[in-house]
């Protein structure tokens, strides 16, 4: 039994004991049966462990308990019911989220008088939602369960009630606004991730007079929402993932997060709040100019008005309203003119995506006191300069992207002495850079040398409230990353009209995944040292004037999946061994000496 077993095991002897908590530790193991004389028990708490197995069915001897917590384990089965119809009378707390209970949930639950928290989070409960008897609760959390049906009336008259979360179930059903009238203290709404709808009259705007979270978001709702509550008091909204087709206003004055991405959106664009910190519409259908009242924001930190049809000139304001800015999305609208000329001093300016717009003009050279900047992404626009070599200053860029613009002429040297080391993501292709491929930034690519995935922490590029995405061609496909994990690298140079040898340092760039030269004027060998880039998954240097022999060596590379040396000048035996076995003849065609 060991130890602790027989520790918990003495238990029964301890027939006077009020409080019992264990809450924290690494207990492991299945909890005994000894609590049928321990009938003074208050408070039971075994939170945090790994226990196993099921809650011990002499829990239901406990009459005076007021607070239950098992949650943070690994417990499933049956939960105990009391010993009899009075039996928990006092019970006030009952804590057993995230464990692995399943079945319809107990119906004594309901029933419980003096009870004020209940939460049965992050289980597999099934069934409906019973009916609560009793109006002494506060707090409610049944979320990440697979619970399906409507939402109970009762919950509706629950008058103490303060925070509510039914997210990601199976609920369904309409909720008509004028159900929560009765609920004036709750504080916290989570119903995102069901099925439901909602009814909004306009009679329910002054409800929910105390509200400051309001999740909805993956639901059916649908039509213009007009639900105005909380005004003075609503925090936190999030609605994203309906079918809204617009607002009649945003007329909340403390609003800190506004989230409306994936609906249905039509129109101009909603000014936000000045106070909102988080403001994002993506992926709607809004459409019209952005109007300089958005730059009185000034609060702002993240703002994505991504995936619409927003048109005319960028307002002059817009790089510089907010010292707090740090994500600009502005990807695939139609925008033209110019980007933004001035940034403000000592800004927090993370991600910039204007991919996807008509802007044209020159990259401005007051980007270059954005020191945090880590995401600069210009692709696909009409933009007409030189390669933005003062770029290479910046500490903290990771991924460069100019790729499908009017960029031209040679990349040549730079005066910094180690530009671009924070690079992992390089997009020059559809350009017209020309001259030799640019090996002084190659050989600084530090970010692409010697990962040791082994040990660094594999994450997303981005915060916590917002991950950076980002479109680039590998494998011969054009792919959305919705995330970006920091170990992912990729230099993609094609389409261009770079000529000469392929340097010798792509070698030393040891942690690449992905490497395009495709349609250049490239000449010379196919360099024996890129066998040393044992991550590599796609190499395509297609459409150039490349000669001899395919190194065997490269046979080498475990992890390459696609291999594309078509168009070549390339001579004597194609390799057999090991992934080269794999590839298809349109990997090589167009190479009249291969065979």
């Amino acid at each position: 039994m060991g130890k602790f077993g027989e520790l918990l095991a003495s238990l029964e002897n301890l027939t006077q004991i009020t409080y019992l908590n264990l809450d924290g530790n690494h207990f492991s193991g299945k909890i005994p049966n000894v609590f049928y004389n321990l009938r003074n028990l208050i408070l039971l708490g075994f939170s945090g462990n790994n226990f196993s197995g099921q809650i011990p069915p002499s829990i239901g001897n406990l009459t005076n308990l007021y607070g239950l917590d098992f949650s943070y384990n690994q417990l499933e089965g049956a939960i105990p019911s009391p010993e009899n119809e009075n039996g928990f009378a006092s019970l006030s707390s009952v804590l057993l989220g995230y464990n692995l209970f399943k079945g319809t949930i107990p119906s004594w639950l309901y029933t419980l008088p003096s009870l004020v928290e209940l939460d049965l989070s992050h289980n597999k409960f099934t069934g409906h939602i019973g009916e609560f008897q009793f109006d002494s609760l506060k707090k409610i959390d049944l979320s990440m369960n697979e619970l399906h049906g409507s939402i109970p009336t009762s919950i509706f008259e629950l008058v103490n009630l303060s925070s509510l979360k039914l997210f990601s179930n199976n609920l369904s059903g309409v909720l008509e606004t004028s159900k929560f009238e009765k609920l004036r203290n709750l504080i916290d709404l989570d119903l995102s991730d069901n099925m439901l709808s909602l009814t909004m009259s306009v009679h329910s705007n002054s409800m929910l007079p105390k509200i400051q979270i309001l999740y909805l978001s993956h639901n059916n709702i649908s039509g213009m929402f007009s639900w105005n509550v909380g005004k003075e008091t609503l925090f936190y909204m999030n609605l994203a993932y309906n079918s809204i087709s617009g607002f009649e206003m945003l007329p909340w004055s403390n609003m800190h997060t506004l989230d409306l991405h994936s609906n249905l959106l039509q129109g101009p664009l909603p000014t936000p709040p000045n106070s909102t910190f988080f403001f994002s519409v993506s992926h709607n259908k809004l459409s019209g100019e952005i109007s300089p009242l958005i730059c009185k924001a000034s609060s702002m930190g993240v703002l994505d008005l991504s995936h619409n049809n927003f048109g005319g000139m960028l307002p002059h304001c817009l790089g510089n309203f907010s010292k707090d800015l740090s994500v600009l999305n502005l990807r695939r609208n139609q925008f033209h003119g110019i980007i933004p000329q001035t940034f403000l001093k000592g800004n927090s300016i993370r991600t910039l995506d204007f991919n996807g717009n008509q802007l044209e003009g020159l990259v401005t050279r007051s980007l270059n006191i954005c020191r945090e900047l880590e995401v600069l992404d210009l692709g696909n626009n009409k933009i007409n300069d030189t390669f933005p070599h003062w770029l290479g200053a910046l500490p903290k860029l990771h991924v460069l992207v100019l790729h499908s613009n009017h960029f031209r002429g040679h990349i040549g040297f730079s005066k910094i002495e180690s530009p671009f080391m924070g690079l992992r993501i390089i997009d020059l292709a559809h350009n017209d850079f020309e001259g030799d491929l640019p090996e002084m930034y190659l050989r600084s690519l530090e970010a692409i040398m010697n990962i040791d995935e082994g040990t660094m922490t594999r994450e997303y590029m981005g915060e916590t409230y917002y991950e950076d995405s980002t479109v680039v061609t590998i494998k011969g496909l054009e792919l959305e990353f919705e995330k970006i994990l920091n170990t992912f690298t990729t230099i993609d140079l094609s389409n261009n009209k770079f000529q000469g040898e392929i340097p010798e340092c792509i070698g030393n760039l040891n942690s690449l995944r992905g490497l395009n030269l495709s349609h250049n004027y490239l000449t010379g060998h196919i360099l024996l040292s890129l066998k040393n880039l044992k991550m590599l998954e796609s190499l395509d240097l297609s459409s150039n004037k490349l000669s001899g022999r395919i190194p065997q060596e490269l046979t080498s590379l475990m992890f390459l999946e696609v291999l594309n040396l078509s168009q070549n000048h390339l001579t004597s035996f194609i390799p057999q061994d090991s992934q080269f076995q794999t590839f298809g003849n349109d990997s090589y065609y167009g190479n009249s000496g291969l065979c």
